[in-house]
């Protein structure tokens, strides 16, 4: 009887696993497909577009200190953030941030867009709603270390 209810409880936290993970893909494959759009994604969930790779030789850790420039719009596209020259070390950052910059080399421009879960989740962070999918255009200007 114990066995058979573990199982359950097992089979039942997969299905809750797999169905959180993927929360919010419908919502970036029609943007993707509004904007006419191809983007990759990570094995976590993150779709990223790469224009312009940069520099191979110089791409951040986890940890680095950046400096990046980057404009933040939810998928409807309103404008919640953007900065011209933000310098941060990439452990202060949202998930979506510390998986997606390291695809990028220094000068390197692009497009991450993050799933609410690598982003701000089930918590809503000024005017971007709980449960929002974000997207980043970025350029990485520099890999400070």
């Amino acid at each position: 009887m114990i066995k058979r209810y573990l199982y359950v409880l097992l089979a039942f936290s997969c299905l809750l696993f797999v169905s959180c993970s993927k929360e919010g893909d419908d919502d970036i494959e029609s943007y993707l497909e509004r904007k006419n759009l191809t983007a990759q994604v990570t094995e976590e969930g993150l779709y990223y577009i790469i224009d312009v790779p940069g520099n191979q030789a110089k791409k951040p850790k986890l940890n680095s200190d950046v400096v990046v420039a980057y404009k933040g719009t939810l998928l409807n596209d309103m404008k919640f953030d953007s900065s011209t020259s933000l310098s941060i070390n990439l452990s202060n950052v949202i998930a979506g941030w510390r998986k997606g910059m390291v695809l990028f080399g220094e000068g390197g421009k692009g497009k991450l867009i993050i799933p609410p879960f690598l982003g701000y989740g089930s918590t809503a962070q000024g005017t971007i709603p709980a449960n929002s999918a974000l997207v980043f255009e970025i350029e990485l200007k520099e890999v400070v270390n």
